[in-house]
């Protein structure tokens, strides 16, 4: 509730602020106020709508969809409440005058509906900038009721307190609120940060960084005032993520910076592309430590692994999806070849791989032409179905046909499992049987053992896992901070240029004097400059 009465208040007494001033200078300069308070009107109504619309849209979707939709909603809030600060901040000062000047503007075009269209204008876009972050709060608000409530208490003590200054009645230091006020909302703004996050990770956009960091139940218990100020007020949850605790530090510090900074200490223009310049080489120079510091974290499994069976072991060399297997332990080594035509991405262990299976045929070798019933048994451990001794005696004409397998896993070039597999077809003729009958025998060569194939397995899972994690400080946080140092570069050059522009042209001057007072004695109106730098 604390939360959005202070939203509700505060874009409200800015949006009262805005019509207070344009109606007092239409007042003084006799200028009926009906399109005024027509645009004001107009401007509520449609900012009302915007809320339900949105809210209308998200109870529509998918819960998926519905996570990601309140993250969009979440960081347009943000974005706006930035932005309001900021604002605020460096106009707070000539924002009468700034008003001021752009009614005189609209009341020199000779026709009081384009101060209805500025009034229209401006309490729109407090509006919309009030519906949304009071939507992206209800969204991360506890109890909505209550949530609901404090905005209606917010927005109509802003108009109260609007319609006193406008009256005269009420004298409030504004800039002192504004400074007051915009410190919460940037702590506010930053439990805002968190619930986005959170909203992206349960819509599966966010995948990184999701270790718990600290338990803060202790802090915020359910039920307590401590817990409703903490979670209810300022959005922070009693188990943050790394990433969240990341995303609310690299916005609340630099944020909170902005509006706490005394002006006194603020550099001159000419040296504020210095400092401009030394933020970017800062940001660059922790970006690529980041980036050649943090290990990739990955595990690869040994390129080669033994085996049981009919080899000793086996080795992959694998280059994307062809490569060659070579095996050894047979009496001499084997090679296999791995082609591009045979590779697939499947789920082995429980980690996606890369397996290749090669099947050619194989010839029969030595085995015999002609079986008895006693080599049957002792080949299938019993007399193959069909046969009876009574009826089919035997001696049967052997036919053979073996076929060879073999299978291999591979992830990030190293062998997770390999195996060879004999599937030999035996077909019998003559010996007492009316029709030839075929019979498969299978049989595994060699194979990696299953427990180190679930061993290895574990170790890349874990690997894996880690590897997402540092991911977030080895690449997504060099690109945050390499974007912040080419934004920074970026404004150096423009503040250059702007500089630059500022540059008087050289002026005759009278021989014994000196040029700058010269130059300010023939324009009064530059002394101001020279005096500010």
């Amino acid at each position: 509730m604390l939360a959005t009465l202070v939203i509700g208040l505060r874009e409200g007494l800015e949006a009262t602020l805005i019509v207070g001033i344009i109606a007092a200078f239409l007042r003084r300069n006799r200028v009926p106020l009906a399109p005024m308070w027509l645009g004001v009107g107009v401007a509520v109504v449609l900012s009302i709508a915007v809320g339900f619309g949105l809210q209308v849209v998200e109870q529509g979707l998918p819960q998926a969809q519905q996570e990601g939709m309140e993250a969009v909603i979440g960081i347009v809030a943000v974005v706006f409440v930035t932005g309001m600060i900021v604002w605020m901040r460096t106009h707070a000062r000539n924002l009468t005058k700034e008003i001021e000047a752009s009614a005189t503007a609209a009341l020199g075009r000779g026709t009081a509906w384009a101060l209805a269209g500025m009034a229209f204008l401006a309490v729109l876009k407090e509006g919309f900038e009030t519906s949304v972050f009071l939507l992206a709060t209800f969204q991360a608000s506890t109890d909505t009721g209550l949530a609901a409530l404090g905005a209606v208490v917010g927005i109509a003590g802003a108009v109260v307190i609007g319609y006193g200054i406008y009256t005269g009645g009420v004298r409030l230091d504004l800039r002192g609120f504004f400074t007051g006020t915009g410190i919460f909302l940037v702590f506010v703004a930053g439990g805002l940060v968190l619930t986005v996050l959170r909203r992206a990770h349960e819509a599966g956009w966010i995948v990184i960084g999701q270790q718990r960091t600290v338990d803060l139940s202790w802090l915020a218990p359910n039920g307590s005032v401590q817990g409703a100020l903490v979670t209810g007020v300022l959005g922070i949850p009693p188990d943050p993520r790394v990433i969240e605790v990341l995303g609310w530090v690299l916005y609340v510090v630099p944020v909170l910076a902005l509006s706490l900074w005394p002006r006194a200490w603020r550099p001159t223009p000419a040296r504020v592309p210095v400092f401009r310049v030394a933020f970017a080489v800062g940001f660059a120079l922790v970006a690529v430590a980041l980036a050649v510091a943090v290990p990739a974290g990955a595990v690869s499994p040994s390129r080669t692994t033994a085996v049981t069976g009919g080899a000793s072991s086996v080795t992959a060399d694998v280059d994307g999806a062809s490569g060659v297997l070579r095996v050894t332990g047979t009496g001499r080594e084997a090679r296999v070849t791995l082609p591009a035509s045979a590779h697939q991405r499947v789920e082995r262990a429980g980690v996606t791989a890369d397996r290749w299976r090669v099947t050619t045929g194989a010839l029969p070798g030595d085995r015999p032409a002609r079986l008895s019933l006693d080599d049957l048994v002792s080949m299938f451990g019993r007399i193959p179905v069909g046969i009876s001794p009574s009826t089919n005696p035997g001696p049967f004409t052997a036919t053979w046909s073996v076929r060879d397998t073999v299978t291999v896993w591979a992830v990030r070039g190293g062998v997770l499992d390999a195996t060879r597999s004999e599937r030999t077809v035996l077909t019998l003729r003559d010996g007492g049987l009316p029709s030839g009958r075929t019979t498969a025998l299978e049989r595994t060569v060699w194979g990696v053992p299953a427990a180190h194939v679930q061993q290895t397995a574990t170790a890349v899972a874990a690997g894996q896992t880690r590897a997402a994690e540092l991911q977030l400080w080895r690449v997504w946080l060099p690109i945050a901070l390499g974007i912040a140092a080419a934004a920074q570069l970026l404004l150096a050059l423009r503040d250059r240029r702007r500089l630059a522009a500022r540059v008087p042209n050289p002026e005759p001057t009278v021989p014994g004097t000196d040029p700058s007072r010269a130059s300010v004695a023939a324009d009064p109106a530059r002394s101001n400059d020279y005096a500010v730098r």
